[in-house]
């Protein structure tokens, strides 16, 4: 059983920042990508960052290249997720979930196999 909590949402302004992060347990963690999705009210969950466990490749939605950077502490089975240059419309509730195989798309939600609780973001203008 894998548990996944995340931390670190809260209440900033515009152009400000936050980091968040998604601590792992549980001896079936071995991912082979971590992911951080974000679900604002009457939308669908969308992809925001991924992260390749082993090698630390990344890949990031192009709502947030230049702003937002996804890492990994391997030995402590946390993934991290630093948001500069907060936007009004990166509202929502940040989610981070495991990929347990390399096929697909890290983008794709539906094959993650595991879900933390999610935390807020809320950016006011």
């Amino acid at each position: 059983q894998v548990q996944l909590v995340e931390s670190g949402g809260g209440l900033v302004q515009a152009g400000g920042s936050l980091r968040l992060s998604c601590a792992a347990s549980g001896r079936a963690f071995s991912p082979y990508t971590m992911g951080w999705f974000r679900q604002a009210p009457g939308k669908e969950r969308e992809s925001v960052a991924g992260i390749h466990w082993s090698t630390g490749g990344t890949s990031y939605a192009n709502s947030v290249k230049g702003r937002f950077t996804i890492s990994r502490d391997n030995a402590k089975n946390i993934v991290y997720l630093q948001m500069n240059s907060l936007k009004p419309e990166d509202t929502a509730v940040y989610y981070c979930g495991g990929k347990s195989h390399r096929v697909g798309d890290w983008s794709n939600a539906n094959e993650y196999a595991y879900w933390g609780q999610g935390t807020q973001v809320t950016v006011s203008s």
